[in-house]
């Protein structure tokens, strides 16, 4: 009996490995000539232009470090809790790009997380998001790609340790997270909604940094949107979880989206910066409406809005304090009046666009004072938050125990959650995630 029920269980191991290596296995797809660009029509290459834009391609796949390098060429380091990554070119360059790659090779990586060559893709290529990609918004994609300058460029070894390098765990992790299929709509929504849902979920994988991932690295699908680090900041909940006492409707979207700064919840900054300056300007009007749209009804704006007129009373207040009133005798208000606050001052009853009311700002309101610290050693470049207004870094101006007196003083008076912890601590961590001293820090 015993060894009928080791065998039984030897076979059924068999049976279990074979069937995953079929599952697992993918033929390469052949190599092509590189399509010449007179093959794609010039409104076909402008429609592809849109959909790489909205899928920011040029963010991850451009090198930032060692001096940067060419548009699309690849070698775009991402840090991940396993290991280093490093982007593919994706130029028409014939070896290097994917220049042999057809318009099916293509469609295949993004739908299944597959290469040409049938090598299983990294998830940190999101393709359990570009999976939902229409045929003609890939096909449009592709005559894109086709038609920019190929570039003979080697990206870096990945650096995964083993046995993680090895690509055939990549079929497991799918097999356990990854659901194939193009988005379908929601008959019970309109077409607005349908268009954002569609680029949020899909093209413009806005969960891939707004949702918290599991230990597989795989996103948690019942805490969509919830929030997440990432690059040593923190991407906030994009849903009703949002901390900020006013609402971000669906005006404060676009507007955020569309110019990179919101009138009451302030400007883009670190990792999202070029999503509105470098992509989102450059693309359809409609498309920027329908994701604010989208994440309007995924936060519930229209039913958590009631509360914001005294909300941001409430912040007018608390700003003209440090200038009259109590306030002024606080050693800490003083540090944050000489550093900050000639910047950030407001008065009743809107803030000034380009003088962001912290009262209001995600930063001070998340869970850790991680952005607010970021900001303050980064700073703001002029090509940053709102158009043409800069904030300098205090990188050498500030000490850690400066930044934690003036985080522990904006928190405690403009919000009303509870104090954060560590603050000296947290301060110098996140100063050592700084690579670069900021050119425009204060001295």
């Amino acid at each position: 009996m015993i060894k009928r029920l080791l065998a039984g269980a030897v076979g059924a191991g068999v049976l279990g490995g074979l069937g995953f290596l079929y599952y697992a296995w993918y033929p390469p797809i052949a190599t092509i000539e590189p399509p010449k660009a007179s093959s794609f029509s010039a409104e076909q290459i402008e429609r592809g232009r849109i959909v790489a834009a909205e899928g920011y391609c040029a963010e991850c796949h451009t090198r930032t470090d060692n001096g940067g390098g060419p548009e699309l060429a690849g070698d775009y380091k991402m840090e991940t809790p396993f290991g280093a990554i490093y982007s593919s070119n994706i130029t028409p360059d014939p070896e290097m790009g994917i220049g042999a790659w057809s318009e099916e090779a293509l469609r295949r990586s993004l739908r299944y997380g597959v290469s040409r060559q049938g090598v299983h893709l990294i998830p940190a290529f999101p393709y359990d998001h570009f999976t939902k990609m229409t045929d003609q918004d890939i096909s449009d994609l592709y005559a894109f790609l086709m038609t920019r300058p190929a570039v003979h460029m080697a990206r870096r070894p990945n650096e995964l340790p083993f046995p993680l390098s090895l690509r055939i765990f990549q079929a497991g992790w799918k097999l356990m997270f990854f659901t194939p299929g193009v988005y379908k709509p929601d008959p019970s929504h309109d077409a607005l909604w349908n268009r954002g849902a569609y680029l949020a979920e899909g093209n413009a994988h806005c969960g891939a940094c707004h949702t918290p991932r599991n230990l597989m690295g795989a996103e948690k699908k019942g805490s969509m949107y919830d929030g997440a680090v990432v690059d040593a900041w923190i991407a906030p909940p994009l849903n009703d979880k949002n901390p900020t006492p006013t609402t971000w409707t669906e005006d404060e979207l676009y507007q955020y989206l569309r110019f990179g700064v919101a009138p009451l919840h302030g400007p883009a900054g670190g990792p999202m910066s070029p999503i509105p300056h470098r992509f989102l300007s450059q693309v359809p009007e409609y498309d920027v409406h329908a994701l604010a749209h989208y994440f309007a009804d995924v936060d519930h704006a229209a039913e958590r809005q009631g509360h914001d007129k005294a909300a941001l009373a409430h912040a007018m207040e608390e700003s003209k304090k440090d200038l009259i009133g109590p306030n002024t005798l606080d050693a800490d208000a003083r540090l944050y009046q000489g550093a900050c606050g000639a910047c950030h001052y407001n008065a009743a009853p809107m803030p000034v666009l380009g003088r962001p009311e912290l009262a209001l700002n995600n930063a001070l309101w998340l869970d850790e004072p991680t952005n607010l610290y970021q900001v303050m050693l980064h700073g703001l470049t002029a090509e940053e938050g709102q158009s043409g207004i800069a904030m300098p870094s205090f990188y050498n101006a500030l000490s850690d125990t400066d930044m934690a007196r003036i985080a522990a003083y904006l928190r405690r008076t403009r919000t009303t959650l509870p104090p954060w912890t560590d603050l000296e601590k947290k301060a110098a961590d996140i100063r050592k995630t700084v690579k670069t001293i900021p050119v425009n820090s204060s001295h």
